[in-house]
């Protein structure tokens, strides 16, 4: 990760913490951690509903009040994205965001500083997104233990295979943070068994092959497919890349546990002001929710 400069993230909460009413009740350090991810998926199936997973990259923009648009607009996750200097799975919107959080200033210890904010007055589940090189170089042990500290509830490390979950899972289970993995349209049967093994509170399906963007239409295949793997796993199945539009959770919410929407939100955050930036990607939730 290219790190350096002053973090905006860092006054950004500052500030909000000014402005915030006092909390009530100190939900980040509570002694009866739970994991709301799982949680969370629980609540749907007995609620006999979609969920919708909200990628937010951190630091681009006012992310503390882009969050809480967010869940106002009725996400039930946040992804917490954490800017890297080479992202290999990422399209151009989300890439153009990591570059624009890292001039920013964006540390990683700013994504915890995110969390913490978000704690004061949410249980909204958090998911560390990241790359493996940003965690490796904050050291694993130590990004477990300020992953804990901030309230998040879970890790996804994009390019960390399932057959090598061994050497970060020990530490976040030691912290009871969960362990998510992909699988791709090109999955084996024997890596669907394996990353239904090594996830921890759900499995993430990426659509399509390629990286991350908005897509108008879906794969044709996908539906079939995801039938196909559902028929394997045990784990909920949230499915992202490409999701933008209400006619994709229509066709998907029969089909997997959660949605996840990630380029659609990034595009809105960046297209205007930063004053506007929460309202924005609000709108773009309540969209593809059709709420």
């Amino acid at each position: 990760m290219q790190l350096g400069g002053p973090s905006t993230v860092l006054r950004c909460f500052i500030a909000s913490r000014l402005a915030a009413p006092a909390a009530q009740d100190d939900i980040g350090n509570r002694g009866d951690r739970v994991n709301r991810v799982r949680k969370l998926f629980q609540r749907l199936k007995i609620e006999h509903r979609c969920g919708l997973i909200a990628y937010i990259t951190c630091g681009d923009g006012p992310t503390i009040e882009i969050i809480r648009a967010l869940e106002d607009a009725g996400a039930d996750a946040i992804e917490l994205g954490v800017p890297f200097s080479d992202p290999i799975a990422d399209g151009p919107v989300i890439q153009a965001a990591a570059m624009r959080a890292l001039k920013n200033g964006t540390k990683i210890s700013d994504i915890f500083t995110i969390a913490r904010a978000v704690r004061e007055r949410s249980e909204i589940p958090l998911i560390a997104f990241s790359y493996l090189n940003p965690v490796l170089r904050h050291g694993i042990e130590t990004f477990a233990d300020d992953a804990r500290a901030a309230g998040i509830d879970s890790v996804l490390l994009t390019d960390l295979p399932a057959e090598a979950a061994a050497e970060v899972k020990p530490a976040f289970r030691k912290r009871q943070l969960g362990s998510i993995f992909l699988l791709a349209p090109t999955s084996s049967d024997v890596r669907i068994a394996a990353v239904d093994r090594a996830s921890d509170d759900f499995i993430y399906y990426v659509s399509t092959m390629g990286v991350t963007g908005a897509r108008s239409e879906l794969d044709p295949a996908l539906l079939t497919r995801l039938d196909e793997v559902r028929a394997q796993v045990r784990k909920p199945l949230a499915v992202g890349f490409g999701i933008s539009k209400h006619e994709h959770f229509e066709l998907l919410k029969d089909r997997c546990d959660a949605i996840v929407v990630g380029s659609a939100i990034v595009r809105a955050v960046a297209d205007g002001d930063a004053a506007g930036a929460p309202e924005r990607a609000g709108t773009v939730v309540r969209g593809i929710a059709g709420r």
